[in-house]
């Protein structure tokens, strides 16, 4: 197979990727939709055909070449306010300027991207962590296989070290699960950087937010409900929003949340769940009293998430709640 790039005015560049097939028909594709080549590798080709054309299969078998075009259909401006320069994954929230803001990204070659998070360098603290679910990351059941460390990707000064939760009443709460990254031995590692977990009391841990975690585990784990599911998950650390800063420097959230987005077939939809952190047990929550909508956890921690999303399917999205649609 091979690929063409054809000519374009100065002012154009191409967003549509045209794939030839060997039987003459043609199929567009835009060039947003396929960012997933970069991290699926080998599988990526029928994920791609699969994502990117709706109710249709292509297998890389079927392709003769693959043309770049310029459509002017495609408004240039459909995204306004998307990561501009990183972070274009779909699972990304918008990034917060500021040089105390830092992105770190955790991957292995295998399998690409871990997970990633957003460092208050000043308040020496996650503001949210994000990753994904697909077939290129299988669950291959390797167990828990690693310890709590620092994380190195921070500089010195800027760290949490796992030693801060001696004496206090909270537990490290993973973000990006343990459970959640079972495909090798080292990408499970991962999981158990410091900058992973926020401070929780065992039992919101253990109870409320291990039953909301199972549902969105659950979720990533079936193939044949998702092609990709994406999460945000965190603990809130803005001012108002604080149990405590502990003597030991850390910050204790008051509140947990997630955003999740789920795309089939090129079809989008999206929940949210917001939490009190309290020292109550609640073993048999339903997951869906805590559902809210995506634009309602937005207003409520002042961040953009999905902003890589095309807007008009963003605003769909975000503003609609339909629990019955997730199993």
């Amino acid at each position: 197979m091979m690929f063409s790039l054809g000519t374009f005015a100065q002012d154009e560049e191409p967003n549509v990727l045209r794939y030839h097939l060997k039987n003459g028909t043609t199929y567009d594709v835009t060039i947003s939709q396929l960012d997933r080549l970069q991290k699926v590798g080998s599988m990526g080709w029928n994920n791609i055909f699969n994502n990117g054309l709706p109710n249709k299969t292509i297998l890389f078998a079927d392709v003769d070449f693959v043309e770049f075009v310029y459509d002017s259909s495609i408004s240039k401006d459909n995204n306004v306010n998307r990561n501009k320069d990183r972070a274009k994954e779909l699972e990304y929230p918008h990034l917060r300027d500021g040089a105390t803001q830092l992105l770190v990204i955790h991957s292995t070659t295998e399998y690409g991207i871990t997970y990633s998070l957003e460092w208050d360098c000043t308040k020496k603290t996650q503001r949210w962590t994000c990753y994904e679910f697909h077939n290129g990351i299988p669950d291959n059941n390797v167990g828990r296989v690693g310890s709590w460390q620092d994380d190195t990707l921070i500089p010195e000064p800027y760290r949490t070290h796992s030693s801060q939760y001696s004496g206090t009443s909270y537990s490290r709460g993973h973000m990006c699960m343990s459970s959640d990254r079972q495909a090798s031995a080292e990408q499970n590692k991962q999981t158990f950087y410091i900058s992973n977990a926020h401070p929780q009391y065992q039992k919101h841990n253990g109870g409320l937010w291990n039953t909301l975690e199972n549902k969105v585990n659950g979720w990533g784990n079936n193939s044949s409900f998702r092609d990709t599911l994406y999460v945000v998950k965190a603990g809130t650390i803005e001012d108002g929003q604080v149990l405590e800063t502990t003597s030991s420097g850390l910050v204790v959230p008051k509140y947990f949340y997630m955003a999740v987005l789920c795309v089939k077939n090129h079809q989008y939809k999206a929940l949210a769940f917001w939490t009190e952190h309290t020292n109550v047990s609640i073993t048999k929550a339903n997951w869906k009293d805590y559902a809210i909508t995506v634009d309602e956890l937005e207003e409520k921690t002042g961040i953009d998430f999905f902003c890589n999303l095309p807007d008009d399917i963003e605003e769909q999205v975000e503003e609609s709640l339909d629990t019955g649609l997730w199993p």
